[in-house]
């Protein structure tokens, strides 16, 4: 099975499918993780069935999920959004569950209560005459207040998880985890069990959601920093893990371009720069 057919997951599965961050300049945000050692998709315009949906992104993706560098170009309800988000601080503000039927999670988001929006075609076109395709399924946008949190069907992954797309020279190879900030954290992760269809369970100080490909962590702001070394206040996404071949090279590469890299017992958490926004920990 090659890389492209294995984002799709099976019937029954959910996948960690992708994070974003809203930047306010794609090409600052997709510079710094090109020097990092990451290719970085070339800018591309989303489109809905009735035209454009006010947001242009840059993409990496890894063997397991994609990082989205995503920007509002226009006056859409969507960019308005994201504009809105980012004026309490510019980092990560969506996380998406690969799913391989959103016609399926659009009616059980709506058995319970979150007032889904009906499910929406996207697509951009990409170098050539590729374009990606992709199904979404998302909640009221005050469901989830941690951040844009929803679904998505992978229609042609072929078109995006190539092999020139792939080849990054630093060793990071997956989304692995997402770290969400909760006032009361088993609380915020029955509301994520519910979303998601899964069973939260005590993980240390945390609460986990694991899917059938990367999981969820929810804590306080407090339990989070021992983690990440920061966090914003509650309710937002504060930053996620990344599998990586040669960590500790990385977290030194990082360093070297200086962002704050912090060793914790979870491992090297590193601090992006402010018009980047968020924390890895790899």
């Amino acid at each position: 099975m090659s890389i492209a057919d294995r984002q799709r997951p099976a019937p029954g599965e959910l996948f960690l499918d992708h994070v974003s961050h809203f930047v306010p300049d794609l090409d600052a945000a997709a510079a710094t993780l090109e020097a990092l050692g990451f290719v970085v998709t070339p800018s591309s315009i989303q489109h809905t069935e009735t035209g454009p949906a006010g947001a242009s992104n840059r993409c990496v993706m890894l063997e397991a999920g994609y990082l989205e560098l995503l920007a509002p170009t226009l006056d859409t309800p969507i960019a308005r959004h994201m504009r809105a988000r980012m004026e309490k601080f510019i980092g990560v503000h969506l996380a998406c569950f690969g799913t391989p039927d959103v016609e399926a999670e659009h009616a059980r988001l709506a058995a319970h209560g979150f007032e889904p929006q009906p499910p929406v075609n996207l697509e951009r076109k990409l170098d050539g005459a590729r374009v990606a395709r992709f199904k979404l399924a998302r909640p009221d946008a005050q469901a989830m207040p941690e951040g844009r949190i929803q679904y998505v069907e992978q229609l042609t992954p072929e078109a995006i998880w190539t092999k020139r797309n792939l080849a990054h020279r630093n060793g990071v190879t997956a989304l692995q985890a997402l770290y969400v900030v909760a006032d009361e954290p088993a609380q915020a992760a029955a509301r994520w069990a519910r979303f998601c269809g899964l069973l939260p369970r005590p993980d240390g100080d945390l609460v986990a959601l694991e899917c059938a490909r990367g999981r969820v962590l929810v804590g306080t702001r407090l339990h989070l920093a021992g983690v990440l070394g920061d966090a914003p206040a509650a309710p937002a996404l504060a930053g996620y893990a990344l599998a990586c071949s040669h960590p500790k090279a990385f977290a030194a590469r990082c360093s070297g371009l200086g962002l704050a890299v912090r060793k914790t017992a979870a491992g090297h958490a590193i601090s992006l720069p402010p018009f980047l926004g968020g924390v890895w920990l790899v």
